[in-house]
């Protein structure tokens, strides 16, 4: 074990401070990482206010790593020193039941291990994430960094991109499908980038109309909002998918009224209870609501190898180590455009 410098709290009323954590020794199938980027997820702030009642204190957030390859274990094959590499949402799994099997590690049936506040199969112990100059991850979750990308803004692909890249995927946008997006923030400017790269008539759907302007920049065809009903009524029956990433409880019934028969909204960002739906805007045109979680490794790097074709990479801002809990606050304002990313230098 190696100690290192880290930020993190120590109990959810705490702001988050430097402290010292420790990371296992490079076993044989183990990359090492100086950590030079890490992105600000509101899940951090969720997991360090234990807002989901299941955090372990000492808490180090982050899951939206971007760093250079330093050592590695005896038996890796796909990496070496000095490569560009990425480690977003979880950091291990069984590998041996049937969605591992199926590059979907993301349900692995005996629990994927997360960035942070996972238990560490290796010591026994908790994980560390991102907000730390180095961290140490089995080779098979990994993924590769295009060299085109700029890479401060790749680190927020780890988790804000694959998370709206995978259900677009999934639910197979492509040229000529209309595509919906709710909501304008740190997913939703990531899920118009990826729609109109797909091809896809892509509509920014939100309640601002302040919003209209940055969600044609970021490549929106036009901008529906929500609270003019003469709009929604012209769009209603129209949209092949819809991608709701709106985080918080909210009224879902008014974007069912705009999806066609068979179609599909799937929701990426609200992990909590809704209003309650009319089962009739599903019945009447055979519509869907549906879910999605992350990417499995492959698709996660499918998404990155995807930016780097298209030359995709997150909207950031950046701030040293020192003012994340600043940097907290305004994300719990949406006071962002539209993810911090944290120079580790800062820490180091």
């Amino acid at each position: 074990m190696n100690k290192i410098k880290a930020y993190g709290t120590e109990s959810h009323k705490d702001d988050l401070k430097e402290m010292t954590i420790e990371r296992r020794d490079v076993l044989e199938n183990d990359v090492k990482i100086d950590i030079l980027y890490c992105g600000v997820c509101h899940s951090d702030i969720h997991a360090a206010k234990n807002d989901w009642g299941n955090s372990k204190y000492p808490l180090v957030p982050g899951h939206e790593i971007v760093g250079k390859v330093v050592e590695v274990g005896s038996a890796v094959k796909d990496y070496k020193e000095g490569d560009i590499v990425g480690v977003g949402c979880m950091v291990d799994s069984c590998q041996e039941c049937q969605p591992c099997e199926n590059d979907l590690e993301q349900f692995c049936e005996k629990g994927m291990v997360g960035t942070y506040n996972g238990k560490n199969k290796h010591t026994g112990k908790q994980t560390f994430g991102g907000y730390s100059t180095t961290v140490t991850v089995r080779e098979e979750f990994v993924l590769k960094v295009p060299t085109n990308l700029d890479t401060k803004a790749v680190a927020p692909l780890l988790c804000a991109g694959i998370t709206t890249y995978s259900p677009l995927n999934h639910w197979n946008v492509k040229k000529g499908d209309k595509v919906g997006v709710v909501g304008l923030g740190g997913l939703g400017h990531m899920g118009i980038k990826f729609a109109h790269a797909m091809g896809a008539e892509t509509i920014m759907i939100t309640t601002s109309p302040d919003k209209a302007k940055d969600a044609k920049r970021l490549g929106a065809d036009d901008v529906i909002i929500s609270k003019n009903e003469d709009e929604m009524k012209k769009h209603k029956n129209s949209f092949d998918f819809i991608l709701n990433t709106v985080p918080v409880k909210h009224d879902i019934n008014p974007y069912l009224n705009l999806l066609k028969i068979d179609a599909t909204m799937c929701m990426v960002g609200a992990i909590e209870p809704l209003e309650p739906m009319n089962g009739g805007n599903l019945i009447m045109g055979r519509k869907r609501v549906a879910g999605s979680l992350i990417g499995g490794i492959k698709e996660t790097q499918e998404m990155l190898d995807f930016c780097g074709e298209h030359n995709i990479t997150s909207d950031i801002e950046m701030i040293d180590m020192q003012d994340i809990n600043t940097a907290f606050e305004r994300v719990t304002d949406s006071d962002v455009k539209y993810r911090f990313v944290i120079d580790m230098d800062s820490l180091k």
